[in-house]
């Protein structure tokens, strides 16, 4: 049975998968979606209830709440996605090296993971944020650098015991340089983990633009973007706590569904975890009788 079809025969999966493929379609079909341009300022039709012309009403500054948690998908998904990519790729490079070659060069990679690893994620991504400046460029930078020493530590002790496997060694003995047997024979397994890694932390990411963004350090106004638009709503949430439920539904559901997706997808990749799946489900059918 491929990955594939393990991972659709899970119901949460579905779920996971559906919720993400909403946010996603919303999100890059967001012009023809939108009722509304969410820069647009009216400041005679602020704090509008729902009605058939702002089917959510309007914001402190008479832009429509629709059109903003339309087009606020764009920033976190796009960022989350290109900080995973770069986070992946810096991992990968230092976890494959630090782990194949080993010795001092093992150990100096380490230890400048463990600089990266000793601060909290949140403090570390503020001080760079703000010491840089707030803007999509610095905060793709913070959210890189609290994340990929993480990422590395995990590549570096799955190329570990990769390592002594015996196809690595006989490719060794046989005269096969580093690069192709780090690339052929040690990469393919160290992606599976990772692959469940980042699909779990796009969550988190989400979660860390926006906190960002709330604090005025993440995305800059008027980009509509789901933190900056709960921060926008604190002063309102007594008169119209909408403004700020609605930017919170919409983390939580994305949180949700990667997060749904990801733990599936460990339980399928990894064979013991699906293997105690199996005995669980066998105990439970016997004590039901």
């Amino acid at each position: 049975m491929s990955i594939l079809q393990k991972l659709l025969d899970r119901k949460l999966a579905w779920f996971g998968l559906s919720l993400i493929a909403i946010v996603l379609l919303i999100s890059l079909f967001a012009p023809q979606i939108a009722p509304h341009d969410p820069l647009v300022v009216d400041l005679m039709k602020k704090l509008r209830p729902p009605s058939p012309e702002f089917p959510l009403g309007t914001d402190h500054l008479g832009r429509c709440i629709l059109s903003r948690l339309i087009y606020g998908g764009q920033a976190s998904l796009s960022i989350s996605l290109i900080v995973v990519i770069f986070t992946t790729s810096i991992s990968l490079l230092v976890g494959l090296v630090a782990g194949y070659i080993g010795g001092k060069v093992d150990s100096w990679l380490m230890r400048v993971c463990d600089v990266f690893l000793a601060f909290p994620s949140l403090i570390l991504s503020l001080a760079i944020v703000g010491t840089l400046g707030g803007g999509i460029g610095n905060l793709i930078l913070a959210l890189v650098a609290t994340h990929w020493a993480g990422y590395a530590r995990i590549v570096r002790s799955r190329v570990l015991s990769v390592k002594e496997s015996n196809f690595v060694q006989a490719a060794i003995v046989s005269g096969t340089s580093a690069l192709p047997i780090m690339i052929r024979h040690i990469l393919p397994y160290t992606l599976i983990e990772l692959t469940v890694l980042a699909t779990l932390d796009i969550s988190h990411i989400v979660l860390h633009i926006a906190g960002l963004s709330f604090l005025g350090l993440g995305i800059q106004p008027p980009t509509p973007e789901w933190g900056a638009m709960i921060n926008d709503g604190r002063e309102y949430f007594r008169r119209q706590p909408e403004l700020m439920l609605y930017p919170g539904l919409m983390l939580f559901l994305t949180t949700l569904a990667f997060n749904l997706v990801g733990d599936v997808l460990r339980d399928v990749l990894d064979p013991r975890m699906e293997q105690q799946m199996k005995v669980e489900t066998l105990k439970t059918k016997l004590e039901n009788g």
